[in-house]
């Protein structure tokens, strides 16, 4: 059993929380048994290492009857070095490192998709983690980080994924203008989310989401650039009926998704 929260293997690990750690060593961290068993189950060969306290294993056998078909190992620790490996205050009992794998553009466009989510300079990783998550659960066919958004494998992004970072493909780094025109060239139609825009209601009415759509989502606090705007075939809002000041981004996109996912398999 690892015991000793100060050895440097625990401290290779716990340096995973910083980007400049991920970045020189391709590696990110995962927390939690809802994201390791969702590795293990769909990407195990992307885990490196795995380790757990006896008493999360007793509670969670099938991850470790999992981890045994994958041919992966696991490592017995403390809870004290399961809480320095960590980056959250409270960990569930399992902490896995694995190696980092995006998908390039150039793949998620040959593959065809219908729907797709750009994310332009969204800067919270809860958020960024969120709407992987509902693009997932929407059915998209894919997610795109562009170079001015939140690392893809931060900590916090991975936990809010809950294992949806392993379930569609990501691809991270590139440009506005790269992904608008793969996606034109591809034959999506792209629409911004953004307060301006036409009602996502009449949208629907007029049948604008049945075609192949990239859906782009901005930053929080400013969102999209009238030069953002400008390259997009219309811009969509969704329609706050009662009293709330302003809709949260991830709730935002994730309406947004499930509308076109919705049209789309209506046809």
């Amino acid at each position: 059993m690892l015991d000793n929260p100060r050895s440097p293997r625990v401290r290779a690990v716990a340096k995973l929380s910083n980007r400049a750690a991920r970045s020189e060593t391709g590696l990110f961290l995962l927390e939690g048994p809802q994201a390791v068993a969702e590795a293990l189950n769909f990407r195990p060969e992307l885990v490196v290492e795995l380790y757990a306290t006896p008493t999360a294993l007793e509670r969670h056998p099938e991850i470790a009857e999992t981890a045994v078909d994958a041919g992966v190992d696991v490592e017995f620790v403390t809870e004290q070095v399961l809480e320095t490996m960590a980056d959250t205050v409270t960990p569930q009992g399992f902490v896995a490192v694995c190696h980092q794998f995006p998908t390039s553009v150039k793949e998620i466009f040959a593959k065809e998709p219908k729907l797709i989510a750009i994310l332009e300079e969204v800067r919270d990783p809860g958020n960024a983690g969120t709407i992987i998550r509902a693009a997932d659960a929407a059915g998209a066919d894919a997610v795109i980080f562009t170079g001015r958004s939140v690392d893809l494998y931060n900590p916090k992004v991975v936990r809010s994924s809950t294992g949806s970072i392993f379930h569609l493909p990501v691809a991270v780094g590139v440009t506005l203008d790269d992904v608008r025109e793969r996606a034109r060239f591809a034959g999506l139609q792209i629409f911004a989310a953004d307060i301006k825009g036409t009602d996502l209601l009449a949208a629907r009415n007029e049948g604008l989401l049945l075609a192949p759509t990239a859906w782009l989502f901005g930053n929080e606090a400013r969102g999209l650039t009238d030069e953002d705007l400008a390259l997009v075939d219309r811009s969509i809002t969704v329609p706050i009926y009662g009293h709330a000041e302003s809709m949260n981004l991830a709730t935002a996109a994730s309406v947004c998704l499930y509308e076109s996912a919705f049209a789309q398999r209506s046809i």
